[in-house]
């Protein structure tokens, strides 16, 4: 495993080592926030089909974050549990956390062989955890995950979302978020929305923006690629689907691990946002 000081990082400004940088990084940043769809810890189709849930748990933790949301979580699966002799006896979402990390996980579709959804892991204590069903149709099962930390004695509200496929879809599961927050989430409240958008063309950004949310000026909105820090397909990452919406708190970094190591694990890349003190 590569350590993260060992990684290079794509910004939306130019690609580097984090030699140089990390060190001003640990300083300035009071909170990293990763968010993740680990592709249900399973890689590959058919007789290639390999487990990566062991090594997704050594590189999260190498990620050293604060706050890990992750999305296509499995709480648990008995065809796979069959098929792989090392599968993990407790869920993923406890499986993945590192030592003294809190964590919650909330169904959002339920299978044939099991359960999956989103998941936060975090190096605060965790208040409370609810979820919200925000499916648009029959033939998806999506989810919120709405989670309050206790962040240096303050409420620190964190929405782990995977939205769905159809653009419309997602903009109709956008407006179900807004009427969540209005009616769940003090308005001077800090406040952070993560996770897989499925949004390649920045087309939720409005909405967002209009519920008083924001983006780091790395991550656009803009169409312009130079703006944009792509997450997927990991072996070569050519779209932004996963991004961090934030409300009281100041973005500073924001990038991606890249290495053969990663597009190994899912067919995203993590995306890391370090919040300035």
């Amino acid at each position: 495993m590569v350590l993260r000081h060992q990684t290079l990082l794509h910004t939306a400004h130019s690609a580097h080592t984090a030699d140089s940088n990390d060190a001003d990084h640990a300083a300035q940043r009071s909170l990293r926030l990763v968010t993740y769809n680990i592709h249900k810890g399973v890689q590959g189709l058919g007789p290639i089909c390999r487990l990566e849930i062991h090594n997704l748990r050594q590189a999260i933790e190498k990620l050293d974050a604060d706050i890990v949301c992750l999305q296509e979580v499995r709480h648990f699966n008995t065809q796979q549990a069959k098929r792989f002799k090392n599968w993990p006896q407790s869920s993923q979402s406890e499986f993945l956390a590192p030592q003294g990390y809190y964590s919650a996980y909330k169904t959002n579709a339920v299978t044939k062989h099991g359960e999956h959804g989103n998941a936060l892991l975090s190096k605060w204590p965790i208040l409370t955890n609810q979820h919200a069903d925000i499916s648009d149709h029959r033939f998806e099962q999506r989810g919120l995950l709405h989670v309050v930390i206790d962040y240096e004695g303050a409420p620190l509200h964190v929405v782990v979302l995977h939205l769905g496929l159809f653009a419309r879809s997602r903009k109709r599961q956008i407006a179900k978020l807004g009427q969540f927050i209005e009616r769940e989430i003090a308005g001077d409240e800090s406040l952070i929305v993560a996770g897989d958008f499925n949004d390649w063309n920045s087309a939720l950004a409005p909405m967002l923006f209009q519920m008083g949310l924001s983006l780091s000026a790395a991550q656009g909105p803009s169409q312009k690629r130079e703006n944009k820090i792509p997450t997927f397909p990991s072996r070569l990452p050519l779209l932004q689907l996963d991004y961090v919406y934030t409300r009281g708190l100041s973005c500073g970094q924001c990038y991606t691990p890249i290495g053969r190591h990663w597009a190994q694990f899912s067919d995203h890349l993590p995306l890391i946002v370090d919040f300035e003190k």
